[in-house]
């Protein structure tokens, strides 16, 4: 390690101990912010010792990173993580930084990585493994369209050919970009492969990768993701390494299903949330976990970092959904629809870096649907409070009421008419729900690392 390295170590170290020991505030990202600033190199020196796994994509990283950790756990003693979902270069550094792996085995690094970070954090972490969950419309102010999106994906994966891809074959974008690298191959396969349909007219990422047509699908599962083949040509979904095989049972609080004809469940609901768990569970046998002990990880009951969190507030029983783009909120209100009780919505959009600044995605979003469950109640808040509730209204809600002041969201609550409230939010009112909830006692700091 360079001096220049050991500095920015001993600084990022350094600044950690006063946050966490003395102010007693979580966090990684000053540690990281600091530590850049001595040495933007500082994490290649550290993952000299790590086995090193990236997950990216535009939903699902957080899961998918908690359950992979989980399931790793069960056989490995050494295991790190970021499960905040602090994923750009200065969160990632300051994991790096922080982490205190134990004698012995080598240790491996479960990472979430922003997919705008994925070069650069590659480039330093020289990883094992990539894991693609999916691509969508995100943050368009910073992303820009899927193929955008990818080929930024795509510059981190190509500087380490020897890598291995493991990928959702069912989101057609990862069939892109000709890489030579080992490829692992997961999906569902649940139903019979007869059937031609085409995608919605609104869906993007449904164009074939040989020749740009549109392509057709045998069934799909949800937005571009499904069975798919061209008709213009032999390209069609590849061989799937791992399977869902059949959907046993969808609750909102968890789901059952068979991977290669053998039940397995997880603690969310939620098909969605299925799509994480095969990423996971093939991250798993690619390190050699077994079936029986990634069952076993699955089947914790371990909260993960408002990703249908439950909390207990007063009376209600609250869970915590985060949405940020069409898709994402389409699977939260399927995933909803799933509950046979009555429940409350509270809809809470901000409109900052973190979220993307462009708020335009809630008119893409199925907010209509809502009309098939079992919701009784709906309001909206946050900075953008009064683009959702536009949005609602023209949705057919008419006037609700709105929550400006997110430090009185836990009150509003405490005042739903039903004893189920979800709590739908951006990623930072997110954060700043769980700081007014960790303020009144109802959650802790901490969550699973």
């Amino acid at each position: 390690m360079s001096l220049r390295s050991s500095l920015a170590t001993f600084v990022g170290n350094s600044s950690h101990f006063v946050l966490k020991d003395i102010l007693h505030r979580g966090g990684t990202s000053l540690p990281g912010k600091l530590a850049i600033k001595i040495d933007p190199n500082v994490m290649t020196s550290l993952a000299e010792k790590y086995d090193v796994i990236l997950i990216t994509g535009t939903n699902g990283k957080t899961l998918t990173t908690a359950l992979t950790t989980r399931v790793l756990r069960e056989k490995y003693n050494n295991v790190i993580t970021n499960p905040s979902g602090s994923n750009m270069m200065q969160g990632i550094t300051g994991t790096m930084l922080t982490a205190k792996p134990k004698a012995g085995e080598k240790p491996i690094a479960v990472l979430e990585v922003d997919e705008a970070n994925v070069e650069e954090v590659a480039r330093q972490l020289k990883p094992k493994a990539f894991v693609l969950t999916n691509i969508f419309r995100d943050q368009l102010d910073r992303y820009g369209e899927i193929y955008t999106t990818y080929e930024k994906i795509l510059k981190g994966i190509r500087l380490f050919p020897e890598a291995t891809v493991i990928a959702n074959a069912d989101s057609p974008i990862f069939m892109r970009g000709n890489l030579p690298n080992p490829k692992v191959y997961y999906g569902f396969n649940h139903e019979e492969a007869s059937g031609d349909m085409r995608a919605p007219y609104n869906t993007d990422g449904v164009l074939s990768p040989t020749d740009d047509s549109i392509l057709h699908y045998h069934f799909m599962t949800f937005a571009n993701q499904g069975y798919y083949f061209s008709k213009t040509d032999d390209f069609k979904r590849p061989e799937l390494d791992y399977a869902i095989t059949k959907l046993n049972k969808l609750t909102p609080s968890y789901s059952n299903f068979d991977i290669d004809g053998k039940p397995f469940q997880i603690e969310i609901g939620g098909q969605y949330n299925i799509y994480n768990a095969m990423a996971a569970y093939s991250v798993g046998r690619f390190m050699g976990v077994s079936e029986s002990q990634i069952k076993h990880a699955f089947e914790s009951n371990a909260q993960i970092f408002g990703r249908q969190e439950a909390v207990k507030v007063g009376d209600k029983d609250v869970t915590i959904v985060l949405i940020k783009n069409p898709v994402g909120a389409n699977q939260v209100i399927q995933m909803m629809s799933t509950d046979d009780q009555p429940f409350s919505l509270i809809a809470l959009l901000n409109a900052n870096y973190a979220d993307g600044i462009d708020t335009s995605w809630i008119w893409d979003a199925d907010f209509e649907s809502l009309a098939d469950t079992n919701m009784q109640a709906i309001s909206t808040g946050g900075e953008r409070y009064k683009d959702l509730y536009v949005r609602i209204k023209m949705a057919g809600y008419g006037d609700q009421p709105v929550h400006e002041d997110l430090t009185k969201i836990v009150e509003a609550i405490e005042a739903q008419p039903t004893e189920h409230v979800y709590v739908a939010a951006t990623y930072t009112a997110m954060l700043q729900l769980r700081e007014q909830l960790k303020q009144k006692g109802y959650i802790k700091s901490g969550m699973e690392g």
